[in-house]
């Protein structure tokens, strides 16, 4: 009987015990519970009213927005900065200014980081930088993209060297990430200073107009040592970015239509350097015919027409993402889809400058040519271009150089190349738009296509200039008109036709142009197993 006692009593004890730790545990996970809900609200419910009241959402609202419901896997939600200058041990936030993790997109995995500005202006301390260093090397182990959300006020000052050291991690992190995996920027708010380098060293950058802006030195600085006085939004806000310098590729008009781009954006790419494109079942027939595109091309050589139309013409559904249209309006680059396989389109546009290749055209076409060959993509050319353009501004801004920029992206490009010339093909710019000798694959010609030297006046007056000299000062004026009208004649008889190419094998067929679309698609289909490797080496010395 006493026996059954103490094993009674024993019962007792152990339940009183279990109850015991159940309480302690639950305690555990209240507290767990209870420090989440004080991570996610950052900096406070005043500070997020005025972010709300600025037209702005909060990191975590910005996430959600670009992720799929329910996928964001967040880490390091309990970092906090270790500083304790100018009273900074007593301000301390849970997640210390960014938000980071994981999630997919459409179901594909990306990494993100999101800066918090209710949390300290979201300014980088060395732990946040930590933060976004940690989700960027997560992203080079997986092989997928990252996704920077930027909204912060620069380097947290109370922190001083460990502020800089934390953006020279970042940095580094950016260029290995390079060419590595795809890295989207996109500026939600303030980006100054030292902070403007990790966007600019990304692949694409989007700001959002009136709320963000981006500029090393801010206007106090301009006006205290150039006393020029300017506003943020003058000195670095979308609309600068997007028309004068082409820092930004993108804008948009609030951050809704941001994150829709971006998620738009990320449709065309792949998830590393190592994969194919992204493939969207096509509904839209290959052999489709656009008989307009037989006529688009005007009788008079010098009258433009619209590049976008032939564009919209010949891909899935009409569909064209343009990447920087408001800069350097003399080039269209972006991306669109033939039959579902997602490409990279590079093509002149006759309505600006006619077309002609200049300094700032020639950049943002070499940068995006390098973008897609990195990551796979295949470029479609889209040829109408009478020249670099000339004069004193161009030369002094280096056209040279910048020229030769777009000329070794396309030599240094192993993608699949196929270009097609609607019109003019002249010079210099004939070579530097993937011609043959640039391991173009596979070059195709309308019957407009002009392919030479120069155009035929130009032509004539420089092999003729003598006979017509001499015609004119024996008073022979009109004969001398008449003479260079025929030597002009002559020469486009000869060369303002893509047949003169096509008998050397530079131009592999020419087309019917409301065919183009299908034979684009053809092309791409034969080169899908293509391989082309470029010489062993650390790298090779763009011309920068």
């Amino acid at each position: 009987m006493a026996a059954t006692w103490l094993t009674v009593a024993a019962t007792i004890q152990i339940h009183k015990t279990s109850l015991k730790k159940m309480s302690t545990q639950v305690e555990k996970i209240q507290e767990l519970i209870a420090k989440r809900d004080k991570a996610r609200l950052g900096g406070g419910e005043k500070a997020i009213d005025k972010q709300h009241a600025k037209g702005k959402f909060t990191a975590r609202e910005r996430i959600a927005m670009l992720l799929d419901e329910g996928s964001f896997e967040e880490m390091d939600m309990f970092v906090e900065h270790r500083c304790t200058n100018f009273g900074m041990e007593k301000k301390r936030y849970l997640g210390d200014g960014v938000v980071t993790g994981s999630g997919t997109i459409c179901g594909r995995l990306v990494y993100v980081f999101a800066q918090d500005f209710t949390v300290s202006a979201g300014s980088l301390s060395e732990m946040l930088a930590a933060k976004i260093c940690k989700v960027m090397d997560m992203a080079m182990k997986v092989g997928a993209p990252v996704i920077g959300l930027n909204d912060s006020g620069g380097a947290r000052l109370q922190e001083g060297i460990n502020a800089l050291a934390g953006y020279a991690e970042i940095f580094q992190r950016n260029i290995m990430a390079s060419g590595v995996v795809p890295q989207i920027s996109a500026i939600m708010g303030p980006c100054a200073g030292g902070a403007v380098y990790s966007p600019a060293l990304t692949d694409f950058t989007l700001m959002c107009e009136g709320t963000s802006y981006m500029f090393l030195t801010g206007p106090g600085p301009v006006k205290a040592v150039l006393g020029e006085v300017v506003t943020q939004e003058q000195l670095g806000g979308a609309t600068v970015h997007a028309t004068k310098s082409g820092v930004t590729h993108f804008t948009a008009s609030n951050e809704e239509e941001a994150i829709a781009l971006i998620k738009k954006l990320f449709s065309y790419i792949p998830q590393n350097n190592l994969e194919k494109t992204p493939v969207q079942e096509c509904n839209d027939p290959i052999d489709r015919k656009e008989d307009f595109l037989n006529e688009i091309i005007p009788e008079n050589p010098n009258m433009p027409y619209d590049m976008y139309q032939v564009i919209a013409g010949i891909v899935d559904n009409g569909e064209f993402l343009e990447v920087q249209p408001s800069y350097a309006k003399n080039l269209i680059i972006g991306f669109a889809r033939f039959n579902g396989q997602s490409v990279g389109i590079v093509a002149n546009q006759p309505k600006q400058l006619a077309g002609v290749l200049d300094s700032n055209s020639s950049r943002k076409g070499a940068r995006f040519v390098r973008f897609c060959d990195a990551f796979n993509i295949p470029i479609v050319t889209l040829v109408d271009v009478p020249g670099f353009l000339p004069g004193t501004a161009q030369e002094y801004n280096a056209v040279i150089l910048h020229g030769a920029k777009l000329l070794y992206a396309y030599g240094e490009a192993t993608v699949p190349k196929v270009t097609v010339t609607l019109r003019k093909s002249y010079g210099g710019s004939h070579i530097v738009m993937s011609c043959k000798q640039l391991r173009g694959d596979l070059n195709y010609a309308w019957p407009s296509a002009e392919i030479a030297v120069m155009g035929a006046s130009g032509a004539a007056s420089v092999l003729y200039a003598k006979d017509a000299k001499a015609l004119k000062e024996a008073g022979k004026v009109e004969e001398a008109k008449a003479f260079i009208k025929e030597k002009e004649d002559e020469y486009t008889n000869l060369f303002a036709n893509p047949y003169n190419a096509a008998r050397y094998g530079y131009i592999d067929d020419v087309i019917e142009p409301r065919n183009t679309r299908f034979r684009v698609i053809r092309a791409l289909a034969q080169l899908e197993n293509k391989k082309l490797t470029n010489p062993a080496k650390k790298h090779g010395n763009i011309p920068l």
